[in-house]
């Protein structure tokens, strides 16, 4: 460690409560974008996790994420992936 603090969703300035937005936010885009039906909670606890996929793969890619809608873009697509992976899984096909 470099002795740099970071916040949550690995992010310098994103705090705990900053983070749940940005869950709920990114879990609400995804379930929408991918045509799923859950919950509040579920949103999330998807977009937090989305979150933390999506900041991962960003830094293997070497994209900078920070700010609120890098963090935003980022959690959602990480959360779109997470229903992916979980969809191929268990083998269910999203309802139109």
């Amino acid at each position: 460690m470099d002795g740099q603090v970071f916040g949550a969703l690995g992010q310098p300035g994103v705090g705990f409560f900053m983070a749940i937005i940005i869950g709920a936010l990114a879990g609400w885009l995804a379930e929408k974008f991918t045509s799923a039906n859950m919950g509040l909670f579920a949103n999330i606890l998807l977009g937090i996790i989305g979150g933390v996929v999506g900041n991962f793969l960003a830094a293997q890619l070497h994209i900078p994420v920070y700010g609120f809608w890098r963090n935003l873009i980022s959690a959602s697509i990480g959360a779109i992936i997470l229903i992916t992976i979980y969809r191929a899984v268990r083998g269910t096909r999203s309802t139109y």
